[in-house]
């Protein structure tokens, strides 16, 4: 078992390049969701 196979993602090919797009995409997507709901509520944009 690799390292890259330990933790939350224990699946063969948890480190190849589609799971870590994905989880890289959903996560800057919250962020950035979190980011603009902040915004929204505290400066009532638009």
């Amino acid at each position: 078992m690799t390292d890259q196979n330990r933790g939350i993602m224990k699946f063969n090919e948890a480190d190849s390049i589609p799971a870590v797009a994905i989880s890289g995409i959903l996560i800057l997507g919250s962020i950035g969701f979190l980011i603009y709901w902040a915004l929204q509520s505290a400066y009532a944009l638009g």
